[in-house]
């Protein structure tokens, strides 16, 4: 047998065989008469075996293509198959739109080889994913399990995050589906320099004129997102899944990170087949959207979860969501197993923002004030680490930088006196009078009292030397309620922060950021509620934090503690 590097780099189970055939660039039809390029990896003979098939706009290269190959040494027939409108593939690529149609014109075309032996399987991360959700309801019997990594099956709610645009993930998307159909040379030389142009776009206003700085040209989905801004639209609906869910039958792998652009909604989808009667299996790492951890256990529990619903030898592990629970010292890192998410183990408690920058489990008399900063989106409260589409910039990090600036409060607790072990959702109510500031310095007239604003808030744990590490955060768009007369009304704004698990341990600290945004990871409030890509006047907003306001941590009691293991890895799926 050959050797199988990328099998044991990806902790893959021994391969069946060490020959893999590759037939490359064939044709699919569609049913509009769109050819769209697949490549079929198989045994040295036209086997009937399993089919995983894995539809993507990326292109079929590496390492898509080597693990394609490790994948089918186990025992699989594998087809790529790109969307259309993507590499070799005809047609025209409007993200989302005709994912439903195409995945069944393919799978008619699989129907009709003979290598295929009747049982489907899906797999892929992202829109990878996605293309899974549009196929699988119709799919019927033939589908036997699917892998659905850090994805959704809805991409609207996830663009519109908070209220607010997605704008990193999306202005870095179209560029990297651009990149892919430009010049190879050139395309390198703008990411050794750092993706200035890509940089230029994300800071540019309004943002209706972001594609052309960053790819030379309006790209027509981008221009379309900023106008279909509520995604429960129709333009949203037509092209999402989530309603087709309940129907699904095929047992389902679901793999999500911590630090992950997708993470909420993907636990909706959990929630909503749960709601059917399904027992989908959750694994949640400590990963970002491009970790390369991710990157292996997922290959590896997938292939796992595709052999025990094909016949395999692997055990089907007997608490169907396993979730990593990090903390900064390695001692407090561990695997756990549940019965579902959230545990129901888990009681909020809910810690209160003080006055003198404390963050203690004791309410403060309500309407006191508790401090206040200015957000200018001139200079706005840029993002820090936390869940983003590119890795090198994602993930845990030493906030002390950000919260040496103005616009960013932070209230912190005392060290805990025991380990404080927080495993589910994760919410704030913060209570804001917000102002106008006017450029003159002048006081606020009437219409300047109804202000637009973001509140960003983010969980951290403070170390014995001070460094401040973010857990998760979210922000939400916020409008205050006015009285012209009398001037405007604290808002209670609801912060549905990115769930977590994580142990905070004895002698560290809890420490709660509020701030008015985190851009670009968050469009900016131009402060006015012009919609987006219309920010032609960006207005600072003044905003006083009153009691009460609060975070509420989902705290697993030390009596109930859920199974753990330190293994790096799944032993079972």
């Amino acid at each position: 047998m050959r050797l199988d590097p990328v099998g044991r780099l990806l902790k893959l189970p021994p391969a069946l065989t060490g020959r893999v055939r590759v037939t490359r660039g064939i044709p699919v039809r569609m049913r509009d008469g769109a050819i769209l390029r697949a490549d079929h990896y198989g045994p040295a003979l036209d086997a009937a075996l399993p089919t995983v098939l894995v539809r993507t706009p990326y292109g079929r290269g590496a390492p898509t293509n080597l693990l394609c190959r490790a994948v089918a040494q186990r025992g699989f027939n594998v087809l790529i198959q790109s969307c259309r409108g993507t590499a070799d593939s005809g047609g025209t690529f409007e993200p989302l739109l005709q994912e439903r149609e195409d995945g069944l014109d393919t799978l008619d075309w699989l129907r009709l080889q003979p290598w295929y032996d009747g049982r489907l399987l899906t797999y892929g991360p992202s829109y990878v994913g996605f293309v899974q959700w549009a196929l699988a309801a119709e799919a019927g019997d033939e589908l036997k399990a699917m892998a659905t990594i850090v994805t959704a099956s809805d991409f609207g709610p996830p663009t519109y995050a908070g209220g607010a645009f997605s704008l990193d993930t999306v202005l870095t998307w179209s560029a990297l589906l651009d990149a892919q159909r430009g010049p190879r040379l050139d395309n390198a030389l703008e990411l050794l320099r750092g993706q200035p142009r890509l940089q230029r776009g994300l800071a540019r206003v309004p943002l209706a004129e972001a594609d052309r700085i960053t790819t030379g040209a309006e790209i027509e989905f981008f221009q379309r997102w900023l106008a279909e801004a509520d995604p429960t639209s129709a333009y949203w609906t037509q092209r999402g899944h989530t309603h087709s869910l309940p129907k699904v039958t095929a047992p389902v792998l679901m793999i999500g990170g911590w630090h992950d652009i997708f993470l909420p909604w993907q636990l909706v989808d959990y929630a909503a087949l749960r709601a059917a009667g399904l027992q989908p299996h959750l694994t949640v790492g400590p990963w970002h959207h491009g970790s390369a951890g991710l990157f292996q256990h997922s290959a590896a529990e997938a292939v796992a979860w595709f052999r025990a619903h094909t016949g395999g030898p692997e055990p089907i592990r007997e608490h169907p969501v396993r979730v990593h629970v990090g903390g900064i010292d390695t001692g407090a890192e561990s695997w756990r197993e549940l019965p579902e998410w959230p545990p129901v183990t888990s009681q909020p408690q809910r810690w209160y923002l003080q006055q003198d920058a404390a963050l203690r489990p004791v309410p403060v008399p309500d309407g006191e004030r508790l401090d206040g900063f200015t957000y200018d989106p001139k200079h706005p409260t840029p993002a820090l680490g936390g869940p983003r589409l590119v890795g090198k910039i994602a993930g845990r990090r030493d906030n002390r930088p950000l919260e040496a600036r103005p616009d960013v409060l932070t209230f912190t607790s005392a060290p805990l006196t025991e380990p404080l072990e927080v495993v589910g959702p994760v919410s704030a109510d913060i209570t804001v009078h917000a102002t106008c500031v006017r450029p003159d310095g002048a006081a606020p007239r009437s219409r300047d009292l109804v202000p637009h604003f973001d509140v960003f808030v983010r969980l951290c744990e403070v170390d014995e030397q001070d460094r401040s590490w973010n857990i998760c955060d979210g922000l939400a768009r916020a409008t205050a309620a006015a009285d012209p007369g009398t001037g405007t009304d604290p808002v209670a704004v609801r912060v549905e922060l990115w769930p977590t698990a994580y142990r905070f341990a004895a002698g560290r600290r809890i420490r709660v950021q509020v701030s008015g945004g985190a851009h670009p990871r968050f469009s900016r409030n131009p402060g006015t509620g012009a919609p987006l890509g219309h920010e032609l006047e960006l207005r600072a907003v003044r905003q006083e934090l009153l009691a009460p306001s609060s975070i509420s941590l989902p705290v697993l009691p030390p009596e109930q503690p859920a199974q753990s293991s330190n293994v790096d890895g799944p032993t079972s799926v």
